[in-house]
């Protein structure tokens, strides 16, 4: 339910910008702080990986983001009965995976168009599908820190 509410909201979200937007267009939302804008990233999640070359992503962003998505499914088999917030955050992880996937799979790069910045300092844009991985892996990262693990 939360993975697939993830790539819902996030393709359709994609779906409204591509429809309303040119590459580069820009709206203002809040000025000096927030802009949706349409661009299209080669890379992972807010950039990472987009300077190397084709054959490198492809191989990192479908075959290594596949991998890691079914690793994602099986440990939220593993942990989902006793460890409810924990797979929260795994399904997240899982839906933001296959939400950018999807976009890489149809149009080889992810479309993103969350834009914040303050003054000169910006932060890379992002969509739905990265935020439900960030949220996921703080999540994630909460559990490891404090052992709420299950044992293997």
């Amino acid at each position: 339910m939360v993975s697939g509410s993830v790539v819902l909201t996030d393709q359709f979200s994609k779906y409204i910008i591509k429809l309303n937007f040119v590459l580069y267009d820009q709206i203002i939302v809040i000025e000096k702080f927030f802009n949706i804008t349409y661009i299209l990233n080669p890379g992972g999640a807010f950039g990472f990986f987009a300077n190397q070359s084709l054959a490198v992503r492809k191989f990192i962003f479908l075959f290594m983001s596949s991998v890691v998505a079914l690793f994602v499914l099986w440990f939220y088999k593993k942990c989902a009965k006793d460890f409810i917030f924990l797979s929260y955050g795994l399904a997240l992880i899982f839906g933001g995976a296959i939400g950018n996937l999807i976009d890489r799979f149809r149009y080889g790069k992810v479309v993103d168009y969350l834009d914040f910045y303050i003054g000169s300092s910006h932060w890379p844009a992002f969509n739905i599908a990265d935020s439900g991985i960030s949220i996921g892996m703080g999540i994630l990262i909460y559990h490891i820190l404090f052992n709420k693990v299950p044992d293997f």
